[in-house]
């Protein structure tokens, strides 16, 4: 008896792992969400599918080279933070940053506008 409930908590453990090891949500590989950073870089490669708020926000507030830290890059911040919102995008912040997410805050482009 004491074998099956170990057995039986054992596989319930391993289950749980597989689980939370698939990557949930938009700061996943692939960026399922289109995601745009915020602010926006010079240095960032613009993708030829990038979603119509991105491109809003492109136009709105041009993509700087400023530092994080600098007063430039947090007016930079707030203006196309702004931008997001305004076009219908959601801002998400990043606190678990990757090489494939660098940055602190991205904007998720909501419904496509029309």
């Amino acid at each position: 008896m004491l074998c099956l409930v170990l057995i039986i908590m054992l596989s319930m453990t391993v289950g749980v792992r597989t689980a939370s090891a698939a990557c949930k949500g938009c700061l996943c590989p692939g960026d399922p969400c289109q995601l745009c950073p915020l602010p926006l870089n010079v240095n960032d490669p613009v993708p030829a599918d990038e979603p119509e708020t991105c491109r809003r926000i492109r136009e709105a507030v041009p993509p700087t080279d400023a530092l994080p830290g600098s007063n430039e890059y947090f007016a930079n911040l707030d203006k196309s933070t702004m931008a997001c919102i305004k076009n219908g995008g959601d801002v998400i912040k990043n606190s678990r940053r990757s090489e494939l997410f660098p940055a602190r805050f991205y904007c998720k482009p909501g419904l496509p506008i029309r």
